[in-house]
């Protein structure tokens, strides 16, 4: 039998040997001059975000913020035991985005094929299946393609603006990010799929539901996130117990349903479907990568996701910062008023296009909310800054901290208030483009960035036209960012009021 003393030996080598393990990696900055604040054994330095204690944003802010790190390009941080590099300087930052994009093409986000057939998509995809994916995914997302679609998403408002006025008619609190995702879901629905969503008008919705368990923050949500980032292997191996068959499900059958009903019936339609359909038949277009129906349907899955969960937030949002500040709601307001008065009832894809107080109210909203807060990256060999020497090997894992970047005061001034002029021409010019990130840049950024902008404003345009906006005592006052959501959502919801405006002020 062993002795207490070789049982105290073994407790001791095991511990040693875990707490190696574990701290391993933590000289790696260092090792390279880069600036960080200290790491702790198993959680980093990210305990408080794997905690639930504060959002991935929030933190990075903090980080940013910190005086002693004012100066520095670059920080370095781990989360658990993986160095992570936040950039910081625009400069680099184009670097990682623009020009050495060939060297860091990769997001660093682990695809699980068999366990999440839908994950395998253009956000997610390794380079090698991306690149060739996004050469012949984006003819569809045009401003040529937009406009051919551009009555679609203009029958969806008339619908949404029918629908706001039996639901201002209650007198009630509203929870615009429920709303706004209804209206967005069905454009969705309309301009990519074909299909008759119907989320506006059915509370039940099959289409609205998925979006809802998609994106609700749920103990298994969280869970399956957790482990997905912190423990890809493990995933890989007990995902399956955490599965969400009945969307992988819904998805899967609503790529070959429609697929089938359209080669049955000799239908051709201009939209998302029917280019995936072409690269299909035609696999020689994707250099021999083979389109799986399990391909299609996730690249059909984050078209919609991304379609209507960021669009709608920002939407919400940007009605929030419209209550708060009134001039700026009449001020929008009559931009819409005098393009009615000039241009008819019926809006066109030009009109949009000239309601410069809309763009910059909209991308106002988007620098204090940026939908995704940071951008990853992963470097596909090994890199080495050109502006400060410091060198990095091949798969470190870099990310952009847009929200913070956006809300630095010495390139925004009063970073906190809503000024949609930050956006003129002329405000523009004066900082640097790496500044203002909320659709990412370079060629991996947001491929429907220009169908989010139309369908966001569209949105706005219906609901402003014939409606105010005010606070109500469910109003998320102070805004506090969500800990736990993947997006940039408020911590209880996003309720306002609306108010039909008298007619004869239109």
């Amino acid at each position: 039998m062993a002795t207490t003393f070789e049982i105290f030996c073994t407790v001791v080598a095991v511990t040693l040997a875990l707490y190696y393990y574990l701290t391993s990696t933590f000289n790696f900055w260092k090792e390279r001059g880069v600036a960080g604040p200290r790491p702790y054994p198993l959680v980093g330095n990210t305990a408080r975000t794997l905690l639930g204690k504060i959002s991935m944003a929030d933190y990075l802010k903090e980080l940013y913020d910190k005086p002693e790190f004012k100066n520095e390009p670059l920080i370095g941080i781990f989360t658990r035991r993986t160095p992570i590099l936040i950039v910081k300087d625009p400069e680099m930052i184009k670097d990682v985005l623009i020009k050495d994009f060939s060297k860091i093409s990769d997001r660093g986000i682990t695809v699980f094929e068999k366990v999440e057939p839908l994950s395998q998509h253009l956000f997610n995809l390794e380079p090698k299946r991306w690149r060739p994916l996004r050469v012949k995914l984006s003819p569809i997302f045009t401003s040529g393609k937009l406009k051919e679609m551009f009555n679609l998403i203009l029958e969806c408002g008339n619908h949404f603006e029918n629908y706001i006025e039996k639901l201002v008619a209650k007198d009630e609190p509203i929870e615009c990010r429920e709303l706004t995702a209804k209206f967005t879901t069905d454009v969705i629905g309309s301009c990519a799929f074909g299909l008759e969503m119907n989320s506006i008008g059915d509370e039940d919705s099959e289409f609205r539901k998925m979006g809802r368990s998609i994106f609700e923050v749920n103990f298994l949500n969280v869970l399956r996130s957790r482990l997905r980032s912190a423990t890809p292997k493990v995933y890989k191996l007990i995902g399956y117990i955490l599965r969400r068959d009945k969307v992988t499900k819904f998805f899967q059958e609503l790529v070959v349903n429609t697929v089938n009903y359209r080669k049955e019936h000799d239908i051709v339609r201009n939209d998302f479907i029917n280019l995936l359909m072409k690269l299909k038949e035609d696999p020689e277009k994707l250099n021999g990568i083979e389109l799986t129906d399990d391909l299609l349907a996730a690249q059909v899955f984050v078209f919609f996701l991304a379609g209507f969960e960021t669009s709608s937030t920002t939407m919400s949002n940007t009605l929030y910062e419209l209550a708060l500040n009134p001039a700026v709601q009449d001020k929008l307001r009559q931009e819409i008023h005098e393009e009615y008065k000039t241009h008819g009832e019926t809006l066109k894809y030009e009109n949009i296009k000239e309601m410069t107080y809309l763009d910059q109210v909209f991308r106002e909203t988007l620098r204090k909310y940026p939908p995704v807060t940071f951008l990853m990256r992963k470097t596909i060999s090994d890199y080495t800054f050109e502006s400060n020497k410091v060198s990095v090997p091949k798969g470190t894992r870099i990310w952009i901290p847009i929200y913070a970047i956006q809300r630095d005061p010495e390139i925004f001034p009063s970073p906190d208030a809503f000024k949609p002029e930050r956006f003129s021409h002329e405000n523009d010019k004066t900082r640097h483009p790496m500044s203002h990130l909320p659709f990412g840049d370079g060629p991996r950024n947001c491929i429907g960035a220009r169908f989010a902008a139309y369908q966001s404003k569209i949105g706005l345009i219906k609901i402003l036209r014939k409606f105010k906006v005010e606070i109500c005592e469910k109003s998320p006052i102070p805004y506090i960012n969500h800990p736990n959501s993947f997006i940039l959502v408020p911590l209880n919801g996003m309720h306002l009021k609306l108010k039909k405006i008298d007619e004869n002020n239109i």
